[in-house]
């Protein structure tokens, strides 16, 4: 199934990558400071441009492995502040892992929670996942504030679970079930409604 695109929501737009992207792209993707605790290291032009091809050609789910990831957009300008993921993990328990990177420059304005939504709606409402999750290392608190800021829930904290950047690594795993969304997103129209 391929989602109707753009995906709109407030303030942003979630669409399919494109090559003029790469400026925006590498201009994050090849800070430190981004990288730090995520699994990959700074990215040269070269692996920001590999990147870039595989992820114009990301734009759908049809089965498990498959990933979807989508540029996100401030309209009035066209310019790509981040990118997010939903990568089927499993058919058989209807499960997805959901992920995110944003340029710090647009960092403390809400567009990471406001295209994570996006996100977590589509996976729930499109895609009917019963599960989706999200892992960080343990020190990434920018990433696991914006999962309890989504409603996820902290599920785990494995210690020293992995070798991550050459040392022993923590990771939490956060997670909400379709149930827990929806009753959410009524809590939240239930509350507008009320001003």
């Amino acid at each position: 199934m391929t989602p109707t695109y753009p995906i709109k929501t407030a303030r942003l737009r979630l669409r399919p990558f494109i090559e003029t992207d790469f400026d925006d792209m590498f201009d994050f993707h090849s800070r430190p400071e981004v990288v730090e605790f995520l699994y990959w290291n700074v990215r040269s032009r070269a692996e920001t441009e590999e990147l870039l091809k595989k992820r114009i050609t990301t734009t759908t789910l049809s089965k498990e492995g498959d990933a979807l990831a989508l540029a996100v957009v401030l309209p009035d300008q066209n310019k790509l502040v981040g990118d997010v993921t939903l990568v089927w993990r499993s058919e058989e328990h209807q499960q997805a892992e959901i992920g995110f990177v944003f340029n710090p420059d647009h960092h403390g304005q809400g567009y990471a929670t406001e295209a994570s939504e996006a996100m977590l709606a589509l996976g729930f409402r499109e895609f009917s996942f019963h599960r989706i999750y999200g892992r960080c290392d343990a020190r990434n608190v920018g990433s696991y504030k914006l999962m309890e800021r989504l409603g996820m829930r902290r599920e785990a904290h494995f210690i020293q679970n992995e070798i991550f950047k050459g040392e022993w690594g923590d990771e939490f795993v956060y997670a909400m079930l379709q149930k827990e969304w929806a009753e959410r997103v009524r809590d939240k129209r239930s509350s507008t409604n009320k001003i």
